[in-house]
């Protein structure tokens, strides 16, 4: 029953979501994602402050980058490979370029309709800028039960399965005591709230994310003579257009697509969450921020893990078995036996900070559901960690297909929300666009100018005469000027 319904809703109902729709938002920005793609950068080293209250938008990216650089990254790209071909990785580039779009207004909605608590602590996502921004109190009730269903326990299952075979694989642990261990660390963190999770991910993520990168890509150098035939290779196998994967076109598309949106989770709500706690002066920037983001995962760590497989020599068309087996012993066909090894260590920390990732999300649509209830809290925490176990003791096909069913069903309240809220959306990008046009380095948002929207004035009070750094004019204009 789980592989009909999974079929039918993965299958088809969320390539055309993410996909049409993605592309829907990609033309009508006038492709946002390249136009400002050197304009991340800036907004990257710029976000290194942060308030009372809120994370600095660097951690937001470390903390989204936590959840995006996990399991998917690494099993899951072994699966797509598996069953959909190299052309499966084409898939999953597309999927990420208008993934990139989508997670740029998903993200800047979830900053424009963010609420400061009762603590001072400002939170959003999903179920506020459905609430705040299409007055449906019922829809957004919806969508946090279906983020604290598919993040709290569905990707967190999934999580604790790959991190425990991986190590099953390479050492002989017990998955079962293996996963009770993980459940205890990452108990000790749980307690701390974001603040914590913000502080494990700043240290974490990019240790583990350039040690990955730096090792995928000295095997990438080791094979570089034939990297453009493998590219090809993909290329050709999209479409069919490779005789050894012409039967497979549908299946690669198929995967593709699913394993793209679980690797970067453009769309599917999870981003905004961390966002909208992000100490940021525009809302669009943050959403700038996040569309790098689903950059890093997709086109840097997924096509490192492609490569890896595909140059390894160990794959082959028709290959039968575990994706993340197949990651493993491909790092090891190449460098030798510490290959399995290191996969093993670079997906714990993978997985520990998304698993972490995955508790933050749940616990903010929880406290949108049920309010500030302490005791409540303590009950999820309990059930998470009785995830983490279930994941660890289950086979891979049922946590993958539990966890496709709920991250369709987002993808689809999600999505149709962020279509419902596009001309919002598209206010605040031509305000950013035009103060960029204006000279401005780093547009400042003034919540006046929205007076028809349900904004919270403690998160964007009105500027009158807002503090804009203005990009210096170029000694030639200064020498004009002078001379008039």
């Amino acid at each position: 029953m789980l592989e009909v319904i999974n079929n039918f809703l993965s299958g088809k109902v969320l390539i055309v979501l993410v996909v049409g729709l993605g592309s829907y938002f990609t033309v009508r920005s006038r492709f946002v994602q390249l136009r400002h793609f050197l304009h991340m950068f800036v907004a990257f080293r710029e976000s290194v402050h942060k308030s009372a209250g809120h994370i600095s938008s660097f951690q937001a990216l470390m903390l989204s980058l936590a959840g995006r650089v996990g399991a998917g990254n690494i099993a899951g790209v072994g699966v797509a490979v598996t069953l959909g071909g190299p052309g499966a990785v084409f898939w999953m580039w597309v999927t990420a370029l208008v993934g990139m779009s989508t997670s740029f207004f998903e993200c800047s909605l979830g900053q424009l309709y963010k609420r400061c608590d009762a603590n001072g602590q400002f939170r959003g996502g999903p179920s506020y800028y459905i609430l705040h921004g299409l007055n449906k109190a019922w829809l957004g009730k919806i969508i946090a039960l279906l983020l604290l269903v598919t993040y709290g326990f569905a990707f967190t299952g999934v999580q604790s399965h790959a991190v425990t075979h991986s190590l099953n694989n390479a050492f002989g642990f017990s998955t079962t005591y293996t996963g009770l261990a993980i459940a205890a660390m990452l108990g000790l963190v749980f307690v701390g709230g974001i603040k914590r999770i913000a502080a494990v991910s700043d240290l974490l993520v990019p240790v583990k994310t350039l040690a990955y990168i730096g090792v995928t890509v000295y095997v990438i150098v080791l094979q570089f003579d034939h990297v453009p035939g493998m590219l090809m290779t993909i290329f050709k196998s999209a479409f069919g257009l490779d005789q050894a994967f012409s039967g497979i076109v549908g299946t690669a598309i198929v995967m593709g697509v699913k394993r793209g949106v679980f690797a970067n989770e453009a769309g599917l709500g999870s981003a905004p969450n961390v966002a909208a706690v992000a100490n940021v002066d525009h809302p669009a920037s943050q959403g700038v921020v996040q569309a790098f983001s689903v950059f890093i995962d997709t086109f840097v760590i997924c096509t490192c893990t492609a490569l890896l497989i595909l140059l390894s020599g160990f794959y082959t068309p028709g290959f039968e078995g575990d994706g993340l087996i197949l990651t493993q012993n491909a790092l090891a066909e190449v460098v030798g036996d510490w290959g399995r090894t290191f996969i093993s260590v670079a997906l714990a920390l993978f997985v520990f900070t998304s698993i972490l990732y995955n508790y933050y999300l749940g616990e903010n649509n929880l406290r949108f559901l049920l309010g500030e209830k302490r005791r409540t809290v303590i009950i999820y925490r309990g059930l998470v960690l009785v995830l983490i176990f279930w994941g660890a003791v289950q086979n891979l096909d049922t946590v993958f297909a539990f966890a496709d069913i709920t991250m369709t069903m987002l993808a689809f309240v999600n999505l149709i929300a962020i279509t419902m809220l596009f001309k919002v959306g598209m206010r605040v990008l031509r305000d950013y666009d035009e103060q960029r046009k204006a000279g401005i380095k780093m547009p400042v948002f003034d919540s006046s100018q929205f007076k028809d929207l349900d904004l919270d004035f403690k998160a964007w009070p009105p500027r009158s005469t807002p503090d804009q750094v203005v990009i210096e004019p170029a000694p030639h204009a200064v020498l004009s000027a002078l001379q008039r």
